[in-house]
């Protein structure tokens, strides 16, 4: 039980991380839209975007954590999706000064977050605070100015602006210093981003993995039934081929015993005339003086043409043969005057004798 425990919380965690690393890069990706929220001295805010033009979005105020009235139509779409910056009077806030060794630039946010509780009258846990860029001073110091206010007096606004649809909400307040232009300290930021869609691609990792797993098993166990159905069949052939070659085999052991195959086959060679014993039969009974110019063996008929001095004694001679018989002339005999050969045309059956005897 403890191993599966641990493997069930390694695969909740490797879940959250992957997630995690998804809605990160989601939010790079996916640049969300700037609009500022900036409250005036009468409470008001006024809304500042590039899709609208300057002051053309009535003020809205913020009572309760909720916005007072009827959100302008305008405003809604703006707002959902969007990177919404409140920027807070800095009459909400405590500003204090604070001077530290040069090298504490590298840990400053640990070390203004240790000093909350002596430079302001909160806790770390229920205060919210921000600090100017650190300048440098004499002796190898730097000074900032901390800016600070309880976590209950920024809460309501930002619930009103998360409720909107905000992706992320950020809070600052300006901070004017005698020679210098006020310089925007950021105190708190909410990104919901990352963290909002950390449960719903938690969701979809788990449905994909789910998917995965189902359409996995199914093709398994479809190989396994295709295999075993395909297993069978080769087993099958494979029988039916043994069977065969055993049915032969013993046809050829038993004396006597043929199969329709074998029966088939000397049908047909002892019905069928050899060629090769036709040839040397036909060059035994032949003259020397004759010799052929053509031969044509179609089933048990041979056509010869060819020369010889006396074509009509071949008759006699082709069919004292027991190779052939019924031999006759099947075109005219013709001499040439230069020459005093007969050019002969003589048909004949060929008997299916398997012996080159006469």
């Amino acid at each position: 039980m403890k191993y599966f425990a641990e493997l069930k919380a390694a695969g909740k965690l490797w879940i959250d991380s992957v997630a995690l690393t998804l809605s990160m890069i989601l939010e790079r990706v996916a640049t969300p839209h700037r609009v500022a929220f900036v409250e005036q001295d009468d409470g008001a805010f006024r809304v500042q975007t590039a899709a609208a033009a300057p002051n053309t979005i009535p003020p809205i105020r913020i009572a309760d954590a909720h916005i007072v009235g009827e959100l302008p139509p305008v405003l809604a779409p703006l707002i959902k999706g969007s990177r919404a910056e409140l920027v807070l009077q800095p009459k909400r806030f405590l500003f204090r000064p604070l001077e530290l060794p040069r090298r504490a630039g590298e840990f400053l946010d640990g070390i203004v977050r240790a000093q909350i509780d002596r430079l302001t009258p909160w806790s770390v846990q229920d205060a919210v605070f921000g600090c100017t860029p650190p300048t440098d001073i004499a002796n190898d110091r730097i000074a900032l100015i901390v800016a600070a206010t309880a976590r209950a007096a920024v809460a309501p606004y930002m619930e009103a602006f998360a409720a909107l649809g905000a992706q992320s909400l950020s809070v600052s307040t300006p901070f004017a210093t005698p020679d210098a232009e006020a310089v925007p300290i950021r105190i708190v930021e909410q990104t919901g981003g990352a963290a909002g869609n950390l449960p719903r691609l938690r969701h979809a990792l788990l449905t994909a993995l789910l998917i995965t797993a189902t359409l996995t098993s199914i093709i398994i166990a479809t190989t396994a039934i295709v295999g075993s159905l395909l297993q069978h069949a080769q087993d099958e052939v494979q029988n039916r081929i043994n069977a065969q070659r055993v049915a032969m085999r013993a046809g050829r052991e038993v004396p006597g015993v043929m199969t329709t195959a074998q029966r088939a086959l000397f049908t047909r060679k002892r019905e069928t005339p050899s060629s090769v014993i036709m040839l040397e039969a036909l060059s035994r009974v032949l003259p020397d003086n004759t010799y052929l110019t053509e031969l044509r063996l179609a089933g048990d008929k041979l056509q010869i043409v060819g020369m010889t001095r006396n074509a009509p004694a071949l008759i006699p001679l082709i069919e004292q043969s027991t190779h052939f018989a019924h031999a006759t002339f099947f075109a005219p005999t013709t001499q040439a005057a230069s020459d005093p050969r007969e050019r002969f045309h003589i048909e004949t059956r060929v008997q299916p004798v398997f012996t080159p005897g006469t």
